[in-house]
Protein backbone atom coordinates (compact mmCIF):
# COMPACT_ATOMS: atom_id res chain seq x y z
CA UNK A 1 0.00 0.00 0.00
CA UNK A 2 2.94 2.44 0.90
CA UNK A 3 4.54 1.71 -2.54
CA UNK A 4 1.14 2.56 -4.36
CA UNK A 5 1.06 6.15 -2.33
CA UNK A 6 4.34 6.81 -3.33
CA UNK A 7 4.26 5.93 -7.38
CA UNK A 8 1.04 7.98 -7.54
CA UNK A 9 2.80 10.90 -5.89
CA UNK A 10 5.76 10.53 -7.87
CA UNK A 11 3.74 10.50 -11.12
CA UNK A 12 1.69 13.65 -9.89
CA UNK A 13 4.73 15.69 -9.24
CA UNK A 14 6.09 15.02 -12.77
CA UNK A 15 2.22 16.00 -14.10
CA UNK A 16 2.88 19.38 -11.77
CA UNK A 17 6.35 19.75 -13.45
CA UNK A 18 4.30 19.67 -17.08
CA UNK A 19 2.08 22.09 -15.68
CA UNK A 20 4.50 24.46 -13.83
CA UNK A 21 2.93 23.94 -10.50
CA UNK A 22 5.74 23.86 -8.22
CA UNK A 23 4.71 24.34 -5.33
CA UNK A 24 2.85 21.11 -3.77
CA UNK A 25 6.63 19.64 -4.75
CA UNK A 26 8.63 21.73 -2.68
CA UNK A 27 6.01 21.34 -0.19
CA UNK A 28 7.31 17.78 -0.15
CA UNK A 29 10.58 18.20 0.23
CA UNK A 30 12.96 18.68 2.88
CA UNK A 31 13.95 22.00 4.01
CA UNK A 32 17.80 21.47 3.48
CA UNK A 33 17.17 19.14 -0.01
CA UNK A 34 19.88 18.21 -2.73
CA UNK A 35 18.68 18.51 -6.33
CA UNK A 36 21.30 17.73 -8.48
CA UNK A 37 20.83 18.33 -12.24
CA UNK A 38 23.88 17.04 -14.66
CA UNK A 39 25.84 19.51 -16.47
CA UNK A 40 27.49 23.39 -16.25
CA UNK A 41 24.85 25.56 -17.88
CA UNK A 42 21.85 27.83 -16.43
CA UNK A 43 20.21 24.07 -15.29
CA UNK A 44 22.97 22.09 -13.93
CA UNK A 45 24.41 21.84 -10.55
CA UNK A 46 23.45 21.25 -7.23
CA UNK A 47 21.22 22.94 -5.14
CA UNK A 48 20.95 22.09 -1.26
CA UNK A 49 17.64 23.85 0.19
CA UNK A 50 14.20 23.98 -0.77
CA UNK A 51 14.35 27.69 -1.86
CA UNK A 52 16.91 26.93 -4.00
CA UNK A 53 14.71 24.40 -5.60
CA UNK A 54 12.12 26.59 -5.81
CA UNK A 55 14.13 29.19 -7.90
CA UNK A 56 15.96 26.20 -10.09
CA UNK A 57 11.82 25.44 -10.76
CA UNK A 58 11.01 28.80 -11.78
CA UNK A 59 13.92 29.15 -14.22
CA UNK A 60 13.38 25.16 -15.83
CA UNK A 61 10.02 27.12 -16.26
CA UNK A 62 11.21 30.26 -18.12
CA UNK A 63 13.81 28.31 -19.88
CA UNK A 64 11.60 24.96 -21.13
CA UNK A 65 7.92 26.63 -21.25
CA UNK A 66 6.24 24.05 -23.47
CA UNK A 67 8.35 21.09 -22.08
CA UNK A 68 6.42 17.44 -21.45
CA UNK A 69 7.81 14.86 -19.26
CA UNK A 70 6.58 11.37 -19.92
CA UNK A 71 7.39 8.47 -17.45
CA UNK A 72 7.70 5.42 -18.83
CA UNK A 73 8.56 3.13 -15.85
CA UNK A 74 8.58 3.91 -11.98
CA UNK A 75 10.19 1.86 -8.83
CA UNK A 76 9.48 2.65 -5.16
CA UNK A 77 11.89 0.06 -2.47
CA UNK A 78 12.06 0.66 0.98
CA UNK A 79 9.97 1.12 3.92
CA UNK A 80 9.24 5.01 4.76
CA UNK A 81 12.07 5.74 7.31
CA UNK A 82 14.15 5.32 3.86
CA UNK A 83 12.64 5.38 0.23
CA UNK A 84 14.54 5.00 -2.85
CA UNK A 85 12.13 6.01 -5.74
CA UNK A 86 13.66 5.26 -9.53
CA UNK A 87 11.72 7.07 -12.56
CA UNK A 88 12.88 6.25 -16.41
CA UNK A 89 11.15 9.43 -18.43
CA UNK A 90 11.55 11.03 -21.68
CA UNK A 91 10.87 14.66 -22.33
CA UNK A 92 10.08 16.81 -25.55
CA UNK A 93 9.58 20.18 -25.61
CA UNK A 94 9.37 23.12 -28.77
CA UNK A 95 12.41 25.14 -29.35
CA UNK A 96 12.08 28.92 -31.01
CA UNK A 97 14.06 27.61 -33.91
CA UNK A 98 11.52 24.92 -34.56
CA UNK A 99 14.22 21.66 -33.77
CA UNK A 100 13.35 19.01 -31.95
CA UNK A 101 13.72 18.40 -28.17
CA UNK A 102 13.68 14.96 -27.40
CA UNK A 103 15.76 13.60 -24.33
CA UNK A 104 15.28 10.94 -21.82
CA UNK A 105 17.34 10.24 -18.37
CA UNK A 106 16.53 8.54 -15.12
CA UNK A 107 15.62 10.29 -10.97
CA UNK A 108 16.98 8.93 -8.50
CA UNK A 109 14.55 10.22 -5.50
CA UNK A 110 15.02 9.66 -2.01
CA UNK A 111 12.74 9.94 0.68
CA UNK A 112 12.28 9.90 4.42
CA UNK A 113 9.52 9.91 6.82
CA UNK A 114 7.03 11.47 3.43
CA UNK A 115 9.70 14.09 2.76
CA UNK A 116 12.12 14.44 -0.41
CA UNK A 117 15.80 15.12 0.57
CA UNK A 118 17.59 13.75 -2.49
CA UNK A 119 16.61 14.55 -5.99
CA UNK A 120 19.34 13.34 -8.22
CA UNK A 121 18.39 14.07 -11.92
CA UNK A 122 20.08 12.41 -14.82
CA UNK A 123 19.71 12.66 -18.37
CA UNK A 124 21.15 14.20 -21.60
CA UNK A 125 23.15 17.54 -19.97
CA UNK A 126 24.65 18.03 -23.50
CA UNK A 127 21.16 18.11 -25.08
CA UNK A 128 20.38 20.36 -22.62
CA UNK A 129 23.15 22.99 -22.89
CA UNK A 130 22.23 22.96 -26.78
CA UNK A 131 18.91 23.59 -26.37
CA UNK A 132 19.75 26.40 -23.90
CA UNK A 133 22.31 27.62 -27.04
CA UNK A 134 19.02 27.95 -29.09
CA UNK A 135 17.18 30.02 -26.42
CA UNK A 136 19.83 32.73 -25.96
CA UNK A 137 19.97 32.82 -29.91
CA UNK A 138 16.23 33.98 -29.60
CA UNK A 139 17.25 36.48 -26.84
CA UNK A 140 16.31 34.49 -23.82
CA UNK A 141 19.56 35.40 -21.83
CA UNK A 142 19.02 33.44 -18.69
CA UNK A 143 19.93 30.44 -20.88
CA UNK A 144 23.19 31.59 -20.39
CA UNK A 145 23.32 32.31 -17.00
CA UNK A 146 25.48 30.64 -14.34
CA UNK A 147 23.79 27.70 -12.51
CA UNK A 148 22.01 28.25 -9.38
CA UNK A 149 23.58 26.71 -6.49
CA UNK A 150 23.68 26.67 -2.68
Amino acid sequence: MYHAIVKRIALQNFLRVNQKDYTPILKGCSPDVHHRFGGHHALGGERHDRDALRRWFERLGRLAPTLQLTVHDLWVKGGPWNTTVIMRWSAVQDLPDGSPYNNHGVHIIRMRWGKVFDIDANEDSQLVAASLQIWAKYGVNEALADPILS
